[in-house]
């Protein structure tokens, strides 16, 4: 395992002319070691970092069953992840770039209707920040998600008491529907907070495991916001049990009164 001159282990940077499957183990600021140890777990085989370092290189040819626990670890698609193996470039991001994952939305319907998404398309976690939502069909989604998905890991970080009745009456719903303190599968599937003190610049974002709505701070004045949609990202770390701690890697906490 790397390890620099204080101690700390060291992951090199991903370079664009990385495989897929060495970029995916470098987003989760894996080594080959670990790579390796977190696969082993999965599938019961005995694969080393010599032989996770021939797979990215393309000079071995990953078999079926490590293929399917390298999907598993790294959330992604076969197709993607062992294109260099197999003479094909099918990541839709090397092929098309960053806008056929980044869309930047200018009015309140899209905004609605993305966040929405966002919460209709999480199975894994939910991460909601803010005090200001009112948006009925939005936090109707959020319930629906709650109510349907037993193992979806929800938090709602507030900041300063709800500032409208209808975020207050959403929370006794969540009540309703889960009891913070029991564990499903022994993870806590609800999480309710507030960050304190008050004067905290308020950040707002919804994130799932797959996608995310971030405002972007306006150029021309801290009131105004430009809101951009982030799909793809990868909140949580695979290989082993995570869920009971948020992740948003790659999603901006950039503030804002732009909460639906």
């Amino acid at each position: 395992m790397p390890v620099d001159g204080e101690g700390v282990v060291a992951v090199a940077a991903a370079s664009s002319t990385d495989s897929a499957l060495k970029r995916a183990r470098l987003a989760l600021n894996m080594t080959l070691e670990e790579a390796a140890d977190t696969l082993n777990a999965i599938t019961g085989g005995a694969t080393d970092a010599s032989l996770m370092s021939a797979w990215e290189s393309g000079r071995r040819r990953t078999g079926k069953r490590n293929r399917a626990g390298l999907c598993q670890l790294y959330r992604e698609r076969p197709e993607a992840l062992f294109a260099h193996q197999d003479g094909a470039a099918t990541s839709v991001l090397e092929t098309s770039g960053t806008a056929v994952v980044v869309k930047v939305l200018t009015r309140w319907s899209d905004l609605v209707e993305a966040m929405v998404d966002v919460v209709a398309g999480a199975r894994e976690q939910l991460v909601v920040t803010g005090s200001r939502s009112r948006e009925k069909a939005y936090l109707a989604a959020i319930e629906t998600a709650v109510a349907q998905q037993p193992d979806l890991v929800h938090y709602r970080v507030l900041y300063g008491p709800p500032r409208h009745r209808a975020l207050a009456d959403h929370l006794l719903r969540l009540l309703e529907l889960r009891d913070p303190s029991a564990r499903h599968k022994g993870v806590k599937t609800l999480h309710v907070g507030m960050v304190e003190p008050a004067e905290v610049l308020e950040r707002f974002f919804v994130a799932s495991e797959t996608a995310a709505v971030v405002p972007l701070p306006s150029f021309h004045g801290g009131g105004g916001l430009r809101l951009r949609r982030l799909t793809r990202l990868r909140v949580g770390a695979a290989g082993g049990d995570d869920r009971s701690r948020p992740r948003a890697a790659g999603a901006a906490q950039l503030g804002g009164e732009g909460e639906a």
